[in-house]
């Protein structure tokens, strides 16, 4: 009798684990823009307490170049943006003839690669719910989440977290167990009055409280094993306006190339009937330099995930933190991103739930291991190649999900 019931308990804490490993929800939050030491500098006592609940990286690491569409892109896909298509807020396709821009996907969605999470999801029976993540209304793969938004600057905050309440309030058969949202105010704060500004920390202050009211209303739903995970996408560096390069003084002909200024490098596509040679214009740029930026070579370029495709610039010049380019006089901003990675640049990561352990810190982690970890957390199968395996962030889990 006594086997017996031992059996019996086993049988139960095995049943246990499988339907631990099939039924947990996870809430994905980005905050754009939220550097990995703005908990501390800005007081996000909140935060701090969500982090010490479960699990906080000590940075995370961004793809190149850090700027906040290919990033996003790359942590909802777990693909390298040379993989996924989407390598800067703005560039061009040569073989195309024509240039992207931030949220185009939704118009053109074959300007996307990859198999986001809420299509991970929703191909094996999950459904899922985005609102306002970039590119998120795009149709990749020929299908958008069950339920999004089109994206709206004028969109309010608190809307954001009530509609994910609501999301999880409706009956079984039609709730997401896949949430994915975005906050951009830290980002805009960042930008306009740069990292240290009070405006920066009252928009960290903003953010903080929402985010603890959002912890606060999942709670109530303790049956659906709900797991809210932050991330932000890149960090920001103070900007010098009057160390600024202007563009048209370095002697650039648009007759020449097409030019994309992301305000930290400067990208030139060489336009078909151009007969100038690449080689001369990179001579020219390097001695036109003087110490502002660099010319980026080939080598440095595919260290940092460039494959040299169609969308990649002839020439790339970049600067470091405080200068930034521009086309009209100093720079508009106090702060940007888009630099080559340094700790300024670094992310946030902040997982709290029962698939992870509590009060864990990590140290840097790459922001392409979110993708694998949240599918093994809500027990999705990987039906695609990704460039992560999620080894960085499989020691914040609980054993009953490995």
């Amino acid at each position: 009798m006594k086997k017996i019931a031992i059996l019996f308990l086993v049988l139960i804490n095995a049943f246990n684990t499988v339907a631990f490993a099939k039924e947990q929800t996870v809430v994905l939050i980005s905050l754009d823009g939220f550097r990995w030491d703005y908990i501390e500098k800005h007081q996000a006592k909140n935060l701090a307490k969500i982090a010490k609940a479960g699990v906080r990286a000590e940075r995370m690491m961004p793809v190149y170049p850090t700027k906040t569409f290919p990033n996003h892109i790359s942590i909802i896909t777990g693909l390298q943006p040379a993989n996924h298509g989407i390598i800067d807020n703005r560039f061009c396709d040569k073989n195309r003839n024509e240039c992207y821009s931030m949220g185009k996907g939704g118009k053109d969605s074959t300007w996307l690669n990859g198999m986001p999470l809420w299509n991970l999801a929703e191909m094996q029976g999950v459904k899922a719910a985005t609102y306002f993540w970039p590119e998120s209304d795009a149709r990749f793969n020929g299908r958008t989440p069950s339920y999004f938004y089109h994206y709206s600057q004028h969109s309010d905050y608190q809307r954001r977290i009530d509609q994910i309440v609501e999301w999880l309030s409706l009956p079984e058969a039609q709730r997401p167990r896949f949430i994915a949202s975005y906050f951009s105010i830290v980002d805009s704060m960042g930008h306009d009055h740069g990292p240290n500004a009070k405006q920066t920390f009252d928009a960290v202050q903003q953010v903080d409280a929402l985010i603890a009211q959002l912890d606060k209303r999942l709670a109530q739903f303790d049956d659906l094993n709900i797991n809210l995970v932050l991330v932000s996408d890149h960090g920001m560096s103070e900007v010098d306006p009057k160390q600024t390069i202007e563009i048209n003084q370095l002697g650039i002909s648009e007759s020449d190339f097409v030019i994309k200024n992301s305000y930290t490098r400067v990208q030139l596509y060489k336009k078909p009937k151009s007969k100038v040679a690449i080689s001369d214009i990179e001579k020219h740029l390097a001695e036109q330099a003087k110490g502002r930026y660099t010319v980026l070579d080939k080598a440095t370029l595919a260290e940092r995930g460039i494959k040299f495709g169609p969308r990649d610039a002839d020439i790339i010049i970049e600067t470091v933190a405080p200068k930034t380019f521009s086309f009209e006089g100093e720079s508009k901003y106090l702060g940007t991103h888009g630099y080559a990675y340094t700790q300024e640049m670094g992310a946030l990561f902040i997982a709290k739930g029962p698939a992870f352990k509590q009060n864990i810190t990590l140290g840097e982690i790459p922001n392409l291991d979110v993708y694998p970890t949240i599918a093994k957390v809500m027990g999705l199968k990987l039906l695609s190649p990704v460039d992560s395996d999620g080894k960085s962030l499989a020691q914040a889990l609980n054993k009953s999900v490995n």
